[in-house]
């Protein structure tokens, strides 16, 4: 079993800052590919920034310039520091893992998610 936990979010005024952090745990080899995805209600859930093992990043173009992810390998830790934030981020963010169990299979999970609001 492989376990994400997500900490981080709540609510924010526009132009404020968050910091989400998620810990991958369990039972396995290598987490390579981690990222983060958001859903607003009504909408479909979202690839809004990734990064893979090496360091390499992407982003979605509505967080670029403003969203920041990194992670720390020795942790298996990723982050997002969500800055300059507006009303239209307000959604629930979902982590994101992909990596290698003990014997070459592959995994893909979930955290649970965490409420991010940006509201005055």
């Amino acid at each position: 079993q492989v376990q994400l936990v997500e900490s981080g979010g709540g609510l924010v005024q526009p132009g404020g800052s968050v910091r989400l952090s998620c810990a991958a745990s369990g039972r396995f080899f290598r987490v390579n590919t981690m990222g983060w995805y958001r859903q607003a209600p009504g909408n479909e859930r979202e690839l809004v920034a990734a990064i893979t093992r090496a360091g390499t990043t992407s982003y979605s173009d509505s967080v670029k310039g403003r969203f920041t992810i990194s992670r720390d390998n020795a942790k298996n830790t990723v982050y997002l520091q969500m800055d300059s934030l507006k009303p239209e981020d307000t959604a629930v963010y979902y982590c994101n893992g992909k990596g290698l169990r003990w014997g070459s299979a592959e995994f893909d999970a979930w955290g649970q998610g965490t409420q991010v609001t940006v509201s005055s």
